[in-house]
């Protein structure tokens, strides 16, 4: 998709499409996308907003709407299974297909692409990019030269020509180290690398690196997709996380916020119909080193208060009393359908509780907002 999370924000203000617009948190949050108005200015994604601020101080800055951009994307992924099963979903927004099963019933990859962008842009109102290659790489490459909204189709006659005046550092794959380290030895080009015999390639950078950037030079890297679990398959995990406007070390705002992170990821298990039993919390230092920790329940829930509870005792155990921390996050891991998991109820407890209030809750949110309830801590 192209700037899918700015395009999708979009939809609902066309009044700011000739604007630069980026989303993403706000204070010291980073960019999720940023439309294509905003990147003139040198905006990107996973830019903090501070600098965003500093290189276009116009920008217009928007809340992202996950619950919206997970509804657009299991649309566009449900358009793309009624093409072809083979569906290799990379985020949200990206994914690979094997049409080579489709051609006899919608015709050349170069249609089946169109018939993709035009599907989604009539029932989303957003935007693609398609690249069309024998493997994976050099359709990534190509979507890329093909953005924003357009189509690039690699025969397998052409992608030398395509691939070898590359840059090393737009290989599919290759960060700034990598493309530091072939910069270091005189490969420049992606031509370079290929044209470098394989064993002195694999001295220079290490004998799996070498290899596998031996076979992305030459496009003859994996063809074959990892097939995505289909559209009603639920998810393996479910998380948020959030950035403090200022770093700190008071239990009280931690826990206030691991809470309403846990809240907010228990209502999306139960609108999916999932619960899960390994609580996860990850939390970063003012110095950006980032650790999680992990603990396993005795049975899956999507109780608010008992994950909450996982989460408070797994940041208490890192006995950060003076470390200052600039984000926590909440994931729950393991999920499972929710109709399969039968509570074994205790001695004396109620048959009536947590659960049951989180389900009142969901129905007072739906009818009126998502500010309607809340737990009074986070008043």
């Amino acid at each position: 998709m192209d700037a899918f999370y700015a395009s999708v924000a979009l939809r609902e203000r066309p009044d700011l499409v000739d604007q630069p617009v980026v989303v993403g948190g706000s204070g010291r949050g980073v960019v999720l996308a940023a439309n294509y108005v905003a990147r003139r200015y040198g905006v990107r994604s996973a830019l903090p907003m501070t600098r965003v601020r500093r290189l276009c101080p116009h920008v217009v800055v928007l809340a992202p709407d996950y619950a919206t951009f997970t509804s657009v994307s299991a649309s566009v992924m449900e358009t793309f299974r009624e093409v072809t099963p083979l569906v290799e979903a990379v985020s949200l927004d990206e994914a690979f297909l094997d049409v080579r099963g489709s051609t006899r019933r919608l015709g050349l990859p170069a249609r089946i692409a169109e018939r993709l962008r035009s599907t989604i842009h009539d029932e989303q109102g957003i935007t693609c990019s398609v690249g069309v290659a024998a493997s994976v790489s050099v359709a990534k490459l190509a979507s890329r030269r093909a953005k924003p909204d357009g189509v690039l189709v690699v025969p397998p006659a052409g992608v030398t020509s395509f691939l070898h005046p590359l840059d090393v550092g737009e290989l599919y794959g290759v960060g700034e180290k990598t493309q530091a380290l072939l910069h270091r030895f005189g490969l420049l080009t992606v031509g370079d690398v290929a044209h470098t015999p394989l064993a002195t390639l694999q001295r220079a950078v290490g004998h799996h690196l070498g290899r596998e950037l031996h076979h992305l030079a030459w496009g003859t890297d994996r063809g074959e997709l990892h097939v995505s679990a289909g559209p009603h398959e639920p998810e393996k995990s479910m998380g948020a996380d959030e950035t403090f406007a200022r770093d700190t070390d008071d239990r009280d705002v931690i826990v206030r916020e691991l809470l309403r992170l846990s809240a907010r990821v228990a209502g999306r298990m139960r609108a999916a119909g999932v619960a899960g039993r390994t609580v996860t919390i990850k939390v970063r230092f003012a110095d950006f080193t980032t650790i999680t920790r992990s603990r396993t329940l005795a049975e899956a829930t999507d109780v608010t208060v008992e994950i909450h509870r996982a989460a408070t005792r797994l940041y208490d155990r890192l006995g950060l009393q003076r470390a200052r921390l600039r984000l926590v996050g909440v994931r729950v891991e393991g999920l499972v359908p929710r109709a399969t998991v039968h509570h074994q109820l205790e001695l004396g407890e109620p048959e009536r509780g947590w659960a049951e209030a989180d389900r009142a809750v969901d129905r007072a949110t739906r009818r009126f907002g998502a500010a309607a309830v809340r737990p009074g801590s986070l008043v």
